[in-house]
């Protein structure tokens, strides 16, 4: 099977939905299938891969890291053709919310490809988080997307009812519409909506199957009329990595004070600064480090260095994905900070697929995750410095909390991978 997935962002970039769509496509093609990823040029070195298709871009970041490319009959001039050497193609699959998705949807509309979407984003708290006005960013994106996306009647063929993935909980909230069409759900988006959850269904309506990340943002698509049947499929850890972490067995813990990791992209949504000043607030002894990088990495430093908090910590940088996780494994507690802007929260997974308990502020992700977490209390500063220090205090205590030994088996990218080839299977027999 050939599989062209679109992303709003090139693959090397940093960012949770990168970093899964890397591992989608190693284990695909380790499966014996061909995956062509089409994305906007990065603007920084990064390795070459000849499945990587990469399109003119602009980028639209001080540090260069993220890329657009504006979709349009230029843009889907220069994909026809250089898709041409890579014919045939079997099934096109949409990882992204924006250009990449209206590039994604238009391809598939000409060539009569059956489309499976997988959601990764909440557009609507993300834009909330980072826009100044987000009420006008979504009226503009929902008008953009009306030029830029095709008609519904030009997708080739409805959308067949979803099957649960075993790796995570069913989602909820079905309403006894047709299964097999997102757009019959009697709360569908109206056209004249313009909020985030319209502008998702705009993008479900296009395809034969759309999926989730996990059961949480399976149950809100359906609920806001995004579709009426959404699988929950999550997204995965390297199997190579997992078993050379798991080869050495339960180990004991390196002695010192309460090891704590925060990872990921340093902008708004994701709370590094509430962290930050919790960590403070907390008086905790113990160590901090932080992963990864963003806008927000030299107002992190400066706060650190105000603030001069009883806890050590240290700002990482971005890592290579191997040394990420052997950082996750080695720490006494990873901690999760945004909430209700992640659709699934990849690193407490990672974390609890290694043995690695969390600090979760997000209560949709401490529900999914099913045990291992010290549940932040509410969405304030000291709520989280509360749960830091009760998390010190049992890492010390040598009676940390246990994630569910389950979740290693779950996570396995070789699992998610066979469960999605499913879902492109299913996608492909409905049009036939």
């Amino acid at each position: 099977m050939h599989v062209v997935m679109f992303a709003d962002q090139h693959l090397e970039s940093l960012g949770g939905a990168q970093v899964s769509m890397r591992l989608q496509k190693r284990f695909l093609e380790r499966a014996g299938h061909v995956v062509t990823v089409v994305a906007p040029r990065l603007h920084r070195p990064a390795s070459d891969d000849p499945a990587y298709l990469d399109l003119p871009s602009i980028a639209i970041t001080p540090d260069r890291e993220y890329a657009l490319t504006w979709p349009g009959a230029r843009t889907d001039r220069f994909l026809d053709a250089e898709m041409g050497a890579r014919l045939p193609v079997d099934v096109v699959h949409v990882q992204a919310d924006f250009w990449g998705a209206f590039i994604g949807h238009r391809y598939a509309a000409r060539h009569g490809l059956p489309v499976v979407h997988t959601m990764h984003n909440r557009v609507d708290v993300g834009i909330e988080a980072t826009a100044p006005f987000p009420g006008l960013v979504l009226r503009a994106l929902n008008a953009w997307a009306r030029r830029a996306l095709p008609a519904a009647g030009s997708r080739s063929g409805a959308q067949p009812s979803a099957r649960r993935d075993p790796g995570s909980a069913p989602a909820r909230g079905e309403d006894g519409a047709d299964p097999r069409d997102p757009a019959s759900s009697p709360s569908a988006a109206p056209s004249s909506r313009v909020d985030g959850w319209a502008f998702l269904h705009r993008l479900a309506r296009l395809s034969r199957a759309v999926t989730a990340p996990s059961g949480h943002f399976a149950r809100r698509l359906e609920q806001h009329g995004v579709a009426s049947a959404v699988d929950v499929i999550w997204n995965g850890i390297d199997d190579d990595v997992l078993d050379a972490a798991l080869a050495f067995g339960p180990s004991a813990r390196r002695s010192g004070r309460p090891r704590f990791v925060w990872l990921g992209r340093m902008s708004p949504e994701k709370r590094l600064l509430p962290f930050l000043e919790a960590v403070a607030a907390s008086g905790i002894d113990a160590e901090i480090e932080v992963i990864g990088g963003g806008a927000q990495l030299a107002a992190a430093r400066r706060f650190v260095g105000r603030a001069q908090p009883t806890a050590a910590v240290t700002f990482a940088g971005r890592l290579p994905y191997a040394e990420t996780l052997a950082r996750l494994a080695d720490a006494d507690a990873v901690v999760q900070t945004s909430i209700g802007f992640e659709t699934q929260g990849m690193t407490v997974f990672e974390a609890a697929s290694l043995g690695t308990p969390a600090v979760v502020s997000d209560p949709d992700i401490a529900a999914e995750l099913g045990g291992g977490v010290w549940a932040v209390t509410d969405a304030t500063v000291p709520a989280l410095a509360e749960a830091l220090r009760r998390a010190a205090a049992d890492i010390a205590a040598g009676s940390p909390v246990r994630p569910h030994p389950s979740i290693a088996e779950r996570f396995r990218q070789s699992s998610r991978t066979a469960a999605m080839v499913g879902v492109y299977e299913r996608a492909v027999r409905a049009g036939r």
